[in-house]
């Protein structure tokens, strides 16, 4: 359930800035189209950091009844206040949701001491398993092996989004956590190797907008095929390099705009593209044959 091609999914937005609910119906049953594993709501990509926490568990809810059983969804319930981080996973806990992604909380710095209070906390509230999130280059802290082995031990934490890009942590944590404790690629440049040499799936950017060969890549590196998974990933990776030209999901969304799977606004501080990137973005696109 929490394992496979994940995308990361934007959240639509109209000009008012309201969430565009229309597109998002869109982009979830094409998801289920195309063979996507699992949805990732209220994520980095879905500008979770924008939005208010009325707005947080609307969409999350909106998702999982748009999904309707037909694909999964998990929750991002991550703050860098633990106080935010429980009230979130609360308010969500009810729902059809096949787990959370909780973030490693940001900007306080918290002693390992306070790391374990933070999850435990977190842990409590809710039954429902969860994973770490390691994105270092957002929270300017970095989980290390032995800190994930730590909180491991802790209920209901079954697994971890590694978005560093160091693929040497793979067999470090598979060593420290066990085989049945899921490593997920957070990095879509270096996703391929990493299940390659043992990871269990991704959670994608690039998957908003080439969801079916992502899903195919993925399931050649999940069973050992190195040479079909090569091939695919191939296939993808300049809009891997696309989708990373600014800060995400600034490209992504402006490219899922380009595919006319929603319309290309924001929530401040992230704004369009600058126009060279705006090209760059349309010309992969259309070398990729998606628009």
């Amino acid at each position: 359930m929490l394992t496979g091609s994940i995308v990361a999914l934007v959240t639509p937005f109209t000009s008012q800035g309201n969430v565009d609910f229309t597109h998002l119906e869109g982009l979830v049953n094409w998801h289920v189209e195309q063979g996507t594993d699992a949805i990732v709501a209220m994520g980095t990509t879905g500008e979770s950091a924008t939005m208010s926490h009325d707005e947080h568990v609307m969409v999350v809810s909106a998702i999982s009844e748009l999904a309707a059983g037909r694909i999964d969804v998990i929750a991002g319930n991550g703050s860098n206040s633990t106080s935010e981080a429980v009230h979130l996973t609360e308010r969500m806990t009810h729902l059809p949701l096949a787990g959370f992604l909780n973030v490693n909380p940001y900007y306080n710095n918290p002693s390992q001491r306070g790391l374990m209070a933070h999850y435990r906390a977190c842990c409590d509230a809710s039954d429902l398993p969860q994973l770490l999130y390691n994105v270092p280059s957002r929270t300017g802290a970095d989980l290390q092996p032995e800190q994930v082995a730590e909180l491991a031990t802790l209920p209901n934490i079954v697994g971890i989004k590694e978005a560093t890009g160091d693929l040497t942590r793979v067999a470090k944590l598979r060593e420290l956590c066990g085989d049945e404790f899921i490593l997920l690629s957070g990095d879509d440049p270096s996703g391929c190797k990493f299940m390659l040499q043992g990871g269990h799936g991704v959670i994608s950017v690039t998957a908003n907008v080439m969801p079916a060969v992502m899903k195919k890549m993925v399931s050649a590196a999940v069973a050992g095929d190195a040479d079909q998974a090569y091939a695919y990933d191939q296939q993808i990776a300049s809009v891997h390099a696309a989708m990373f030209v600014q800060a995400n999901p600034i490209p992504v969304k402006w490219a899922l705009s380009l595919m006319d799977k929603l319309q290309p606004y924001y929530r401040l501080p992230m704004t369009e593209p600058e126009l060279a990137q705006q090209h760059h973005i349309e010309q992969t696109l259309k070398q990729a044959g998606l628009i």
